[in-house]
């Protein structure tokens, strides 16, 4: 069976357990023309991805908790009729990734564009960390836009789109979240999403990104302490439930409004909504860039996006790079 024919039937599979009710091996087997055993091999392999399916004899096969699948149609529902497209993916290895390898092919792709997908099997954080994605459990989110300017209009930027994914949840969904420099989204102290803009173009020359979004949305919290090295949260502990196609759209929409918006204006334009949400405003903090370690009180960041810090009664400016800031207890 090829690897597409596969994963239609365990679609059509998740469709059935979406309501979060039992259905027996049997009747899963008559519907999609397979036997017991075919059911309970694709059930094996869906738990692989991450998903917390019951097997309870005599019950049949029950997820953990009711699901939604993101769905093309539905997402353009929420969409603007101007609005780019948004494709929808079911497992892939990483949708930056994937933006990034069709850019190279030299596809002209549509400045707004944006990849989601269900689950990746390789998706990437900071300093070339795993971002751990499980099916249908994470937003997996990005983007392609171009900057005229080249990369050094770019300085500034993925604080821009914390900003963006902030206001978003704040509008949207009433959550209080903080940011915490240079790109990582916090609520109640624990991390709940991260960005990672990955550049591709000349200095002085037209400008390709990649702007990657992963956002928790309902990590099991068993197999996330196996994978996941430090607090989080996600959305639906946050909010109950919520509509995962609404949010890919919304998100689209904000991001593109605070890019266009960092075209005309510059970083210089967000610094204030940036340090009014700084996670370690006015506290001391501990910067480390490999063996050189900062001590010092942060006082957010400039108007090009530099984190602040003074140390030993001066203030040093620092941006981008293998940088890593943390609370000093």
């Amino acid at each position: 069976m090829s690897e597409q024919s596969s994963w239609q039937i365990q679609r059509q599979l998740l469709q059935y357990l979406s309501d979060g009710q039992f259905y027996s091996g049997s009747w899963l087997g008559e519907q999609l023309s397979l036997s017991r055993t075919a059911i309970a091999n694709h059930m094996q392999q869906l738990q692989q991805l991450g998903l917390d399916i019951f097997s309870v004899k005599g019950k049949g096969y029950r997820l953990a908790s009711p699901l939604q699948l993101l769905d093309g149609a539905a997402i353009r529902q929420w969409q603007s009729s101007d609005s780019t497209p948004i494709e929808v993916l079911s497992i892939t290895d990483s949708t930056n990734l994937q933006l990034m390898q069709r850019l190279q092919r030299g596809e002209t792709l549509p400045k707004g564009l944006v990849l989601v997908a269900e689950a990746q099997t390789a998706g990437r954080g900071r300093h070339g960390r795993a971002w751990y994605s499980p099916f249908a459990a994470s937003l997996s989110f990005s983007m392609v836009w171009q900057l005229e300017q080249g990369i050094q209009a770019a300085m500034g930027l993925s604080l821009v789109i914390g900003v963006a994914v902030s206001e978003l949840l704040e509008q949207d969904y009433q959550l209080p979240v903080a940011l915490k420099w240079p790109n990582d989204i916090y609520l109640q102290g624990k991390k709940l999403a991260g960005v990672l803009i990955e550049l591709s173009g000349q200095s002085d020359g037209r400008c390709q990104l990649v702007i990657g979004i992963g956002i928790n949305v309902q990590l099991s919290a068993a197999q996330a302490a196996q994978r996941i090295d430090q607090p989080w949260i996600d959305l639906t502990t946050a909010l109950g439930s919520l509509d995962r196609n609404r949010l890919v759209a919304r998100l689209q929409a904000s991001c593109v409004e605070h890019l266009q918006r960092f075209e005309q204006s510059g970083f210089a334009a967000f610094q204030a909504a940036f340090n009014r949400r700084q996670l370690f405003l006015q506290q001391p903090v501990r910067l480390t860039q490999g063996q050189q370690v900062v001590r010092g009180i942060c006082h957010g960041v400039d108007a090009q996006g530099n984190l602040v810090i003074e140390s030993q009664g001066k203030r040093q400016l620092f941006h981008g790079g293998e940088l890593s800031l943390r609370a000093e207890n």
